[in-house]
């Protein structure tokens, strides 16, 4: 695995101390990897939603009543 230096304020360097002091974590690098993995999946999340409001946007207004577009969506659910 790559090693990394990297320079900590001393609040955060204090808050990982005591996330690995209350056994949170074996770990600084464990909580860090954690939290990267964390963010990692946070922004993959907010691409696929504005990709999802992109599409939305560009499809146009709908015609369909409320009751109709809750129908399709669940026909498509359970598709």
């Amino acid at each position: 695995m790559p090693r990394q230096s990297i320079s900590l304020t001393e609040p955060n360097d204090e808050w990982l101390k005591s996330q690995v002091n209350n056994q949170e974590y074996s770990s600084k690098s464990e909580l860090v990897n954690d939290l990267i993995r964390n963010e990692r999946k946070k922004a993959e999340q907010l691409a696929w939603l504005r990709d999802k409001l992109e599409r939305s946007e560009k499809s146009g207004i709908s015609t369909l009543t409320k009751d109709e577009i809750r129908a399709e969506a669940l026909r498509r659910i359970h598709a």
